[in-house]
């Protein structure tokens, strides 16, 4: 095992005396071609090309003598101080920090980021990447080969976001680069680079006027409660869109971030709306040009990013991007069959009769889902008589997966 392990940062700038004295007396340096051409890099030092962080780590576990790792930024920020530290491989680090690219960026666009997400998006990440760009209004995307700029733009069709794109920062060859995301793709962009993703309305879920107290999603904004009483969204709520209902749904969906959710007859949007909040990327359809100025209206009033395409399902779906989980509003066993055929992980749907929920219920066991029925009843009191003012009740039917339990 290395004697000593040090992982230097390196942002452009001039390496520190810490950093120049722990680079002088290593016998192996591992790091990109950037880093390993590198004058103070010493001559007889073994040389490896990080490329595989977890081979380089098996590498210096099996060196005997003085160990450097370079690598871009902040290493202790999605870097290889994780893998390096991992416990099959016993490796004990000293770190030698850096800005990271992500602040980098940050700051040659002038803009605070406190309120930002940050995602990685690898080829095997990119799809849940994408989702978090949908949405949040600001995103840093640290990207790979392969899941760039211009394969960002492309899977956000129909989204219109802005893009500041940062390439090479702390190089010579450093640039910064403002295009809306449909025109992303149109470019060949060089390796390292981060992007900033920006758009969409902010409303009352977004950051206070002077700053939040947590960095990314505040999530103590807006009222509390995983699902709202009818009067949140206007009041005349749609037939499937009680209160208990929703709640139930949403319990068996779980929308989580990087999650995509459809949301097929949307109606007044409540439920778009609460999966938002959540933290998902929301498609909300309905064919009904009433129903999606209702669902933008409550996207816009809870400050959440949906995107609302009108059309009739099931065939207005067939141009959708794969989505995680699905709730079907409307439609019947046609729509939720058309919705099978995607295979999502989970999907929920209600049924007003028994029968209705049968055929559903077959339907998804034919296309290889789980099957969960439950008789959902709610009744509203007056609670100043005690009389009931509303009855509820459905066939709450829910399919999951096997193979995508995550």
């Amino acid at each position: 095992m290395a004697d000593r392990v040090t992982v230097i940062g390196w942002d452009g700038s001039p390496l520190t005396a810490a950093a120049r004295s722990a680079l002088g007396a290593a016998t192996l340096v591992a790091g990109a071609p950037h880093h390993l051409a590198l004058p103070e890099v010493p001559r007889g030092a073994e040389r490896i090309r990080l490329g595989s962080a977890a081979l380089a780590a098996r590498r210096i576990a099996g060196h005997r003598g003085t160990a450097v790792v370079l690598a871009d930024g902040d290493p202790g920020f999605f870097g290889v101080v994780r893998t390096l530290r991992a416990p099959e491989f016993g490796l004990e680090v000293e770190v030698v920090p850096a800005v990271s690219s992500v602040a980098t960026a940050f700051a040659r666009a002038g803009m605070p980021w406190d309120d930002a997400q940050v995602v990685v998006a690898h080829r095997r990440t990119l799809r849940r990447a994408v989702n978090v760009c949908r949405a949040h209004t600001k995103v840093a995307v640290l990207t790979s080969p392969g899941a760039g700029p211009a394969e960002l733009g492309l899977l956000l069709e129909g989204v219109h976001r802005t893009f500041v794109i940062c390439e090479e920062l702390g190089t010579e060859r450093e640039q910064v680069t403002v295009v809306t995301s449909d025109k992303a793709a149109d470019h060949t962009w060089r390796d390292p680079n981060v992007v900033i993703v920006m758009g969409g309305p902010v409303g009352p879920a977004g950051i206070a006027e002077g700053g939040g107290w947590i960095a990314g999603r505040d999530p103590g904004t807006g009222p509390r409660g995983w699902t709202l009483p009818a009067e949140a969204y206007g009041g005349d709520l749609g037939e499937g869109e009680s209160e208990l209902l929703r709640a139930a749904q949403l319990a068996r969906l779980g929308p989580r971030v990087g999650d995509l959710v459809w949301d097929i007859g949307c109606g007044s949007g409540a439920f778009a709306a609460e999966a938002a909040r959540a933290g998902a990327a929301v498609i909300a359809v309905d064919r009904d040009l009433a129903a999606c100025a209702r669902t933008e209206a409550a996207g816009r009033g809870f400050g959440v990013q949906l995107q609302i395409v009108r059309g009739t399902a099931p065939y207005v779906l067939e141009n959708l991007p794969e989505p995680d989980v699905v709730r079907v509003g409307g439609g019947g066993a046609a729509v939720v069959s058309a919705v099978a055929d995607r295979r999502p992980r989970c999907i929920v749907t209600h049924a007003a009769t028994r029968d209705a929920a049968e055929r559903v219920g077959r339907d998804l066991t034919e296309h290889g889902y789980l099957v969960q029925c439950a008789l959902v009843q709610s009744v509203e009191l007056d609670t100043r008589a005690w009389t009931e003012t509303e009855r509820s009740v459905a066939f709450l039917l829910s399919g999951l997966l096997p193979d995508r339990t995550a």
